[in-house]
């Protein structure tokens, strides 16, 4: 796992400072603590920061071909790199290290871009080819590794894995897009395809950019997407044998590694899959981090303990509270666009845990995605058999009748809050999932923003995003389309940024293999009903894990690694969300109404209503806003 960054000049082959590509990657130091380069050409520069994980006295990079024709900078793994390098030596090639890179450059020098079709890992990479005065730029399937790239004035295309690197270029421009606060304040993250920073772009997952000089910087070519068009045949029985078997697979692919290796286990079914098959796997004891929160229906504990002792885990612990705020400034320099998922900081101290004990940890990220895991997906699943059986007369009628007069009683149960459910019945199903995976609805943002605010924002929605990708997925059915939108937009934006901003930020390695392109392949092409049958979600995984988990582990509650922000806005963050109203920064940029920001918080804090991930994405955009422009 590594930091990249590399300037490349598309019409005439300017010279490169060496000391400003360096500079680029010494601001990303935290991805890779164990060494650097730079390597500079006319109109090219490359620049690594390593963190060794495979071949750890080998493999420096920038890399070279031996003839010098290629040369590569690259950020993530690639497990079948054994497997590839046989094939390539077969061809031929001869092999100056034991890594991966080499496979990678050697890879590329044989089959081109064809190569990305034959990798399965986690990867953001550069390749530079004088022949061709080309720069290749890739990203792996599902956005494991980041890569922003922007042009800069001088002509420039400037890259690097995170955001920072780009900001220590001093021909950026520092130039706030308010699309992306609008993006960030429905969804809790910025998305792939935008930036707080105007001009500024996200190498999209599943992507690759190819720069030729002389060229004007083309649009990137897309070169996987996953489809759930198809539908596998055979007996729940075979398919279950089916998908244990590349679970194991993903698992054991992902266990090769110089370092010391272990695992996060919260005690739900993913990382608890991802435990039990390493636990098959390993010789020796897995080691296991675990966090936990001083918050009633929060803490999971109890259930990774199960989890450890049933496999012998080097088992261990730490508790989250709100005490843990003071790690803000942290979690703001790590992801650099504001970042709302509470969980980011459980999620910091997981890795923070982990790291005193082991260079690279596996994670359970990605099972509730292409299995279907999420609460969401079966309100969808029911709220569009609503929508089959009812005409949309009168569901607009009928159920935008009763949402309009429903109060919006936060305080209630459950089951008395149903204005959400009412009015998403009353309209169109993919506009309702839209708003179902976001944080702020449309309506409180456009009280929230000002005029000015909303002038800028020229019409531009938020959940346009999803329903765009909604309606364009290879897909039957509805929930098909939820998950084609979540693995492509949601994944990469929330769930993925948060676990590589939060591991890099301490120097581990994280590695998700229920992300293994085969197995959300494989997920993809399942019948729905073997992926959501009923009120339980990933039915198809927990079959085939039963013979490993019990079923306390399997058919629990699903809790999620959810951060109680609210309960913190009542109590010992009352007054930083009161503060929010009389925020110079927040004023300053003219966007919001901060009045009505005031008495968002006081509601709160009474509990009359309940705005805690609100007033949390204020609060660190805030943050986000003094680093990048106070």
């Amino acid at each position: 796992m590594c930091g990249i960054a590399g300037l490349f000049y598309p019409a005439t082959p300017k010279p490169v400072d060496p000391a400003r590509v360096r500079a680029m990657a010494d601001a990303m130091a935290h991805r890779g603590p164990d060494g650097a380069g730079v390597w500079t050409a006319p109109g090219v520069g490359l620049a690594h920061r390593r963190l060794a994980v495979i071949d750890p006295a080998g493999s420096p990079q920038p890399m070279a071909s031996a003839e010098a024709r290629f040369t590569i900078v690259f950020n993530g793994e690639i497990y079948n790199y054994r497997a590839l390098r046989d094939e390539l030596i077969a061809r031929g090639h001869v092999f100056a290290t034991d890594g991966d890179t080499e496979v990678l450059l050697q890879g590329y020098a044989a089959w081109g871009p064809a190569l990305l079709d034959r990798l399965v890992g986690m990867f953001a990479f550069a390749i530079h080819d004088a022949a061709t005065q080309t720069l290749f730029l890739a990203r792996d399937r599902l956005g494991v590794k980041p890569l922003h790239y922007v042009e800069l004035a001088d002509g420039a295309l400037a890259f690097a894995s995170e955001l920072k690197g780009l900001m220590a270029h001093p021909l950026l421009r520092r130039v706030p897009d308010v699309r992306a606060v609008e993006d960030y304040l429905a969804y809790g993250y910025v998305p792939d395809d935008a930036c707080l920073l105007a001009g500024v772009r996200k190498l999209a997952a599943g992507h690759f950019l190819l720069v030729e000089r002389g060229k004007p910087v083309p649009a990137p070519r897309r070169w996987w997407q996953v489809s759930f068009a198809e539908r596998a045949s055979g007996s729940a029985a075979a398919l279950e044998e089916e998908g244990l078997a590349l679970l194991r697979e993903a698992v054991q692919s992902r266990m090769v590694a110089d370092v010391p290796l272990g695992a996060f286990l919260s005690g739900g079914v993913d990382s608890s899959t991802v435990v039990a098959l390493m636990a098959e796997a390993s010789r020796q004891a897995v080691v296991t981090c675990t966090i936990g929160f001083d918050a009633a229906g929060h803490d999971e504990r109890a259930f990774a303990a199960e989890v450890a002792r049933r496999f012998a885990t080097d088992h261990h612990e730490r508790v989250v509270s709100p005490e843990n705020i003071a790690t803000l400034p942290i979690l703001v320099a790590a992801f650099d666009e504001p970042f709302a998922d509470a969980s980011a900081l459980a999620t910091y101290q997981a890795a923070a845990l982990a790291r005193e004990h082991v260079t690279v940890a596996l994670s359970g990220d990605g099972a509730d995605e292409a299995f279907a895991g999420y609460r969401r997906h079966r309100f969808h699943d029911a709220e569009e058999r609503v929508r089959a059986w009812v005409p949309g007369g009168w569901r607009a009628a009928v159920f935008g009748g009763l949402g309009a007069v429903w109060p919006k009683a936060d305080w209630a149960p459950r089951p008395l809050r149903a204005k959400t459910t009412l009015l998403a019945l009353a309209g169109d199903g993919d506009e309702a999932y839209a708003r179902a995976v976001g944080v702020t609805s449309p309506a409180l943002r456009g009280q929230l923003f000002s005029d000015e605010a909303r002038r800028a924002l020229a019409g531009h929605r938020a959940e346009d995003r999803y329903v765009a990708a909604m309606r364009a997925a290879p897909a039957r059915e509805a929930l098909d389309r939820a998950q084609y939108a979540d693995l492509t937009v949601w994944l990469p934006g929330d769930i993925l940024t948060k676990t590589d901003r939060t591991s890099m930020a301490v120097g581990l390695e994280a590695r998700e293999p229920l992300l293994d392109h085969r197995l959300v392949e494989f997920a993809a092409r399942l019948p729905a009903a073997m992926r959501l049958r009923g009120r339980r979600g990933k039915w198809l995984m927990k079959r085939a894990m039963r013979r490993h988990l019990p079923d306390t582990i399997l058919h629990r509650t699903k809790m999620g690694f959810v951060t109680p922000v609210s309960a913190w806005f009542r109590a010992a963050l009352a007054e930083e969300g009161a503060a929010l109203g009389r925020s110079r920064l927040l004023a300053e940029t003219g966007w919001f109404d901060l009045d009505r920001l005031s008495r968002l918080a006081e509601a709160h804090r009474s509990g009359r209503e309940d705005h805690g991930r609100t007033l949390w994405q204020f609060v660190m955009l805030e943050r986000s806003l003094a680093r990048m422009f106070g």
